[in-house]
């Protein structure tokens, strides 16, 4: 990472006024994105996307004021991906949890303005002899970002070896709110959903998610938008999805937040992961030659 050519980078796929690569915290290569409807920041490391506000709106995308920027860890908030497996690996916990894409080096391979003022990024994984000792396939991956009013990101795998492949995957999504405490999660009435926090319990969701202590739920077998109702701030965010059959709802609250040690004392007040994934019962097989497309889409609106 330290090696990349910011002239190189910037004159092949930046965009006059719009679009930079520069060095960040800690040496990290970073893209700024700033069109006249949305502002971004994206790190090389992990394609993590770390902030989005569209024009006249508060950040959408929560990122820890105590954020860590080193080399091989995921920073805290933004949206880190968990990709080819969701949680600790299946057979060999000594893995990485939720994958290497969110620590790994990828690379940019286009960048565009569109129609409608916003711009689009396709961001490419680079793929190592390191990455082979934990995943010995031929799995092509992709991450395609469209900043604009809404923001847009496609994660894209491409199976072209011989044997069907497994995945679990997720957009590990952290949303900036006014207060956990008094925020609430409509779409998700009537799931099944794993609650992490009683021992992996399969129980079922009645009426909004709204919180009161540690919230660690896998929903199974959903495709359906999410919405954060967030009267303190006076909007709501709806979360879409294609490609996506669970939905992860996280908060660590006070106990987890402080041992994580990056969040921050009361950052875990202004943030919820709503992640739109493919975990658990959910994981999905790919067969050769097949590709698979996880997609979501976020959009604001203010409700007075």
């Amino acid at each position: 990472m330290h090696n990349i050519d910011l002239n190189i980078l910037n004159e092949r796929f930046g965009i006059k006024e719009q679009l930079i690569f520069k060095r960040g915290a800690n040496d990290f290569v970073m893209l700024e994105v700033a069109n006249s409807l949305a502002s971004a920041s994206l790190a090389l490391q992990g394609a993590q996307l770390l902030t989005w506000a569209p024009t006249g709106h508060h950040p959408v995308i929560w990122l820890s004021k105590d954020a860590r920027y080193q080399l091989g860890k995921s920073v805290r908030g933004g949206v880190p991906l968990c990709w080819p497996w969701f949680g600790p690996h299946v057979s060999d916990s000594s893995f990485l949890g939720h994958g290497f894409a969110r620590t790994a080096c990828w690379e940019v391979s286009a960048t565009e303005t569109l129609g409608d003022g916003s711009n689009s990024i396709v961001f490419r994984l680079v793929s190592s002899d390191e990455h082979y000792q934990y995943w010995p396939y031929s799995t092509p991956l992709e991450l395609h970002v469209v900043v604009g009013r809404e923001l847009t990101m496609e994660l894209h795998t491409r199976n072209i070896g011989v044997s069907p492949v497994t995945i679990g995957q997720a957009f590990h999504t952290y949303f900036e709110i006014s207060d956990i405490r008094n925020v609430s999660i409509r779409g998700l009435d009537g799931c099944r959903y794993l609650d992490k926090v009683d021992g992996g319990k399969e129980k079922r969701q009645s009426g909004p998610v709204t919180f009161s202590g540690e919230t660690d739920r896998i929903y199974l077998d959903t495709d359906a938008e999410c919405v954060i109702e967030d009267p303190g701030m006076s909007r709501r965010i709806s979360i879409g999805k294609r490609g996506s059959f669970s939905t992860v709802v996280w908060n660590p609250w006070v106990e987890k937040a402080a041992k994580l040690g990056d969040m921050g004392e009361t950052g875990y007040l202004n943030m919820v992961c709503v992640e739109s994934a493919n975990a658990a019962d959910d994981v999905v097989t790919l067969q050769p030659g097949e590709n698979l497309m996880l997609a979501v889409n976020y959009a604001v609106e203010a409700t007075n």
